[in-house]
């Protein structure tokens, strides 16, 4: 199954602001909805709390957090692993990460594809996206999307592959 992380972020890596989302962008949402449409969703409890405490539908929602969740529709996971497990025993080909900060960072070690969205401003927040090292990735998707009458900011939608990992040493020296 791949592990796939998917968000939105300002220049500036803001992710949210108050348990909220700072910006309201119709096209951005619908590219997350299309994306994650009949997936495992794993997501951390504050992330979860934005979302009044209700499941996305059309989605297998797993929620990571330390404390019981029992709420109709969710599905509990002490630990990332937890999580994983979870969205395997479903027979998914892809599972999304889809918030908050310490779910991303659990999760981008482990990450074989990233779904970002690049918000073409800078706002002030609460939460940002942590840092990863981008040599990992290769570009493999990019769609521009114009500011408009419904859209206050322009964005930019990437889709990057994990590059293999070489786990065997490179010593110059070829062997026969």
């Amino acid at each position: 199954m791949l592990v796939s992380l998917i968000w939105a972020m300002t220049k500036n890596r803001v992710i949210g602001r108050d348990g909220q989302l700072p910006w309201r962008l119709p096209n951005e949402m619908a590219y997350f909805q299309r994306t994650t449409k009949g997936h495992p969703i794993i997501m951390g409890r504050k992330t979860f709390d934005s979302m009044d405490r209700r499941p996305l539908a059309n989605r297998f929602n797993i929620v990571l957090s330390r404390q019981v969740i029992e709420v109709d529709g969710i599905s509990h996971a002490r630990s990332f692993d937890e999580a994983l497990a979870i969205a395997t025993q479903r027979g998914a080909d892809e599972c999304f990460v889809i918030g908050g900060s310490y779910a991303y960072e659990a999760a981008i070690h482990r990450a074989d594809r990233l779904y970002q969205t690049i918000i073409d401003t800078e706002l002030k927040g609460d939460v940002f996206f942590p840092d990863f090292d981008v040599s990992e990735w290769q570009q493999t998707r990019h769609e521009r999307h114009e500011r408009d009458s419904q859209h206050a900011y322009a964005f930019d939608t990437f889709l990057f592959e994990r590059l293999k990992r070489c786990d065997v040493p490179i010593s110059g020296v070829a062997s026969r």
